[in-house]
């Protein structure tokens, strides 16, 4: 992918697999949705459960991809909000995410956060996309 660079400038601090920066040729871009754990009918699933909600958020993530048509290796940068102010929490939302099929997605410019509450009741992980367009 010649038009999307992802750089790690030395002087910045090591990251955990992310870009410090990613850069992208000129294109268009396609912005995504916060994709939250719902099923098509809107209804949580894996109440009480972070992993069940990661997983039901990359498969949101990864047909919001596909109907764009691309994959997360064209994703150029990604929040990830997780209900949580526990270190080890974030840190395993993360690990789950960059091993899930979506996990090429969060080797660009991504940023994640702990948050007090996200937008739908019991809902634990929301991530929010921008992918480059081929």
């Amino acid at each position: 992918m010649s038009d999307i660079t992802r750089i790690d400038q030395p002087e910045l601090h090591p990251t955990a697999g992310y870009a410090h920066i990613t850069v992208v040729e000129a294109g268009r871009t396609a912005h995504l949705a916060g994709q939250c754990p719902l099923d098509a009918d809107e209804k949580l699933v894996g109440a009480g459960d972070l992993d069940a909600q990661i997983d039901q958020v990359v498969a949101n993530a990864m047909t919001a991809l596909a109907a764009i048509g691309v994959g997360p290796e064209r994703v150029v940068r990604s929040v990830v909000y997780v209900v949580s102010d526990r270190s080890e929490v974030l840190g395993g939302a993360w690990r789950r995410l960059t091993a899930s099929p979506l996990g090429p997605a969060f080797g660009t410019a991504s940023t994640l956060l702990g948050v007090a509450a996200l937008g739908y009741s019991g809902q634990l992980v929301e991530v929010d996309l921008t992918a480059a367009l081929p």
